[in-house]
């Protein structure tokens, strides 16, 4: 097993020597001498080269392998230094700085103590103590350049890790090898023989790393965090990792036996590898942020730092940011963790519905995805619901009625946090289960109610400035509106003096062609005109009265079914109380729209039924279909229209009609399967006499 070792050894530190003599001369020709950071990278790879020329030819113990350590150390400790004074953003506090003094000092010192071990040694003195001090720095040395290594990842901008973090893994990966060597040889009183001859293999491997992180970060720029802040818990944490292998170690030591550098060569790599599979987890994190709060500090939130974050988040977003729908939630589950959410938002109906999401795309939100008491629920009371109390039946503030069977279904939904302002319910958003599930307790509350109320706010703002861009949008159209009017007054005053003219000429006949023709004309100029304004007019709708509804559908698509197939599927007897005119509006919007969206010539299917005290008449294509974003967002939304030289104002006037006679407009709709559009409209009781159409009209 010797001679392995041996040979391991000898290979391994030969790899290490030509190695990073060959990726220094790489950068060097590849790079130049561009800048600071460079010249220390091509200097920490000779130094490296170097350590692994003088352990092949004088041994890995020796005194010239010994120093050449020490200079690699020291040129690598260089480079994080200067990396980290490049780096732009605030200065470091001066508690790294004195850590770089004491390590560039332990390592000042090291070469001397090496040099009396190897004097004394020669002459035949006692050079215990000097041998414990050499490990005691070594393993001073290999802790304090982890911690500056952990400080330089964290201190950095989370833009700027992806260029630094694989030279700072293999770095840690080096540091972390040398702690278990020196580590083990302290305890030992003797230097293992297996680790010093597979140390030079293991540095060799880390070669590639670099090889990738020049690839990544050629000019070694650095942006440090606006946050910059040094971090204890690290170096605790390295001090229980070292404390553990002592333990470990001195108890293997003791039990002794055949294979004891074996089981300790197993003990490093296998702590090694939990501690990369456990720390980098999210889940370990949030864990460690719950312990660390609650037994260090008073309060579970640093509510200076998560305001600041909830103010960057959603008041001052970036080109790259995501839309602002989805910064609400974001700034609210950034807060407890949550890795997602939903937010619901009322319409113009006061309906909620899912207005957007944040990484839960798996959450199934039906159309209709709340209940008729969950608004005045949440909107009288502001109580923040804990799923996971509800599903077990102890929140006795809730009214189960308020949450919608969805909600129950879906395990991963944590709490349903209302966003009130003055007394309105300006949205509602449910945050999925965070990585370390727990309940709510009156911190978790206190935070969702204020950081709610300030959300509410943006909420109402938002809304505020959409209406009042509708509202500027509908001052455009009126100032549209003006300029049709004045051409139309032009074909009046056109057609009043072609009326004298024709007291005069009318028995002449070319008079006759001629009139007929600035009457046609004139006629298709108003007809353009019209089919340019919207004829919805407010002031002039009649009340509502009780009217068949079958009539009213086959008159407002006579016209149609002339040109295009309509199926349609009307039962007698089904009265509602309604306006014929809005009525014939609507369905003529409907229908139209569903001729548009069907290319292929499939048929227009109409059927009406009765739905408790609501008359539904649907309209049915088998055309393009919509997204459910699009419905969301733009279906409604006035002027925002697909169709070429459209106003956009059809389905929002469609809407606006059935609401202002009582009635709805519903839609379902997929992509590529079709649309179907439902009026609802107040069914009129059998007591009442409906009024004949034609009569109506």
């Amino acid at each position: 097993m010797d001679g392995m070792m041996t040979f391991i050894g000898f290979w391994g530190h030969a790899a290490v020597g030509f190695g990073y003599a060959a990726l220094a001369i790489w950068l060097f020709h590849k790079y130049g001498t561009s800048n600071r950071q460079q010249i220390l990278l091509i200097s920490a790879m000779a130094a490296t080269s170097l350590w692994g020329v003088a352990a092949l030819f004088s041994g890995p113990l020796s005194l010239a392998a010994l120093l050449a350590e020490s200079a690699r150390n020291l040129a690598w400790l260089c480079f994080m230094f200067f990396l980290l004074k490049s780096g732009e953003g605030r200065e470091q506090p001066r508690t790294i700085n004195m850590i770089y003094a004491v390590l560039l000092i332990i390592l000042l010192f090291q070469p001397a103590n090496d040099a009396v071990v190897a004097l004394f040694g020669m002459r035949g003195f006692n050079t215990d103590i000097a041998i414990q001090s050499s490990m005691t720095l070594r393993m001073i040395y290999a802790v304090g350049a982890l911690v500056v290594v952990h400080n330089l990842y964290t201190v950095s901008a989370p833009e700027a890790r992806w260029g630094i973090s694989l030279p700072m893994a293999a770095l840690a990966a080096m540091w972390t090898y040398d702690l278990n060597l020196y580590t083990i040889s302290y305890i030992t009183a003797e230097p293992s023989a297996e680790l010093v001859q597979t140390r030079g293999l293991a540095a060799a491997m880390l070669a590639p790393v670099f090889v990738m992180a020049a690839h990544r970060n050629s000019n070694w720029g650095l942006r440090l965090s606006r946050s910059v802040a040094f971090r204890s818990v690290s170096l605790v944490a390295i001090a229980v990792y070292m404390f553990g292998m002592v333990v470990l170690a001195t108890a293997l030591e003791i039990v002794g036996g055949t294979y004891v550098r074996l089981a300790q060569i197993t003990l490093i790599f296998g702590m090694s590898l939990t501690a990369l599979l456990v720390l980098p987890s999210g889940r370990f994190k949030s864990w460690l942020n719950v312990v660390i709060a609650k037994n260090f500090f008073q309060h579970r939130y640093d509510y200076r730092s998560e305001w600041m974050r909830f103010a960057d988040t959603i008041g001052f977003p970036s080109k790259e940011a995501a839309p602002f729908y989805e910064r609400v939630i974001k700034s609210l589950a950034d807060i407890f963790d949550s890795p997602g959410g939903l937010l619901l938002v009322p319409d113009e109906e006061d309906r909620l519905t899912l207005q957007a999401r944040w990484n839960w795309a798996t959450a199934n939100v039906p159309s209709y995805c709340v209940t008729s008491v969950t608004m005045p629920f949440f909107e009288s009371t502001g109580h923040i619901v804990s799923m996971d109390q509800i599903r077990q039946g102890t929140d006795d503030k809730c009214d189960p009625r308020a949450i919608p069977q969805w909600l129950f279904e879906e395990s991963q939904a944590w709490a349903v946090v209302p966003l009130v302002h003055f007394g309105r319910l300006a949205g509602l958003v449910i945050l999925s289960r965070p990585r370390l599930p727990r309940a709510l307790d009156w911190e978790d509350l206190d935070m969702l109610r204020v950081v709610g109320r300030q959300l509410a706010s943006y909420l109402a703002e938002a809304a505020s400035q959409q209406a009042l861009a509708e509202s500027q949008q509908f001052e455009q159209f009126n100032r549209r509106f003006a300029f049709v009017a004045h051409d139309i007054k032009n074909l009046v005053s056109q057609l009043s003096i072609l009326a004298r003219n024709a007291e005069r000429h009318a028995e002449k006949p070319e008079f006759r062609v001629d009139m007929i023709d600035t009457l046609r004309s004139s006629v298709d100029k108003m007809n353009e005109l019209l089919a340019r304004l919207s004829q919805h007019n407010k002031s002039r709708q009649a009340a509502p009265i009780i009217i068949d509804i079958g009539e009213a559908v086959m008159k407002a698509v006579h016209d149609k079914r002339l040109i295009y197939p309509i199926e349609a599927e009307l039962k007698p007897g089904m009265f509602a109380t309604a306006d014929p005119a809005r009525v014939e509006t609507i369905i003529g919007h409907l229908v139209q729209n569903a001729i548009e969206a069907t290319g292929d010539g499939s048929p227009i299917q109409i059927k009406c039924n009765i739905q408790g005290n609501e008359i539904a008449v649907h309209i049915s294509d088998k055309g393009v279909g919509m997204t459910e974003m699009f419905i969301s967002k733009l279906l409604f939304k006035p002027f925002e229209s697909t169709k070429e030289g459209g106003f956009g104002i059809g389905a929002y006037e469609a809407r606006a009609l059935a609401l202002s006679m009582g009635g709805q407009l519903r839609v379902d709709s997929k992509p590529g399967r079709g649309t179907t559009f439902t009026l609802l409209l107040p069914r009129a009781t059998e007591a009442q006499d409906p009024v004949n159409m034609d009569e109506a009209a």
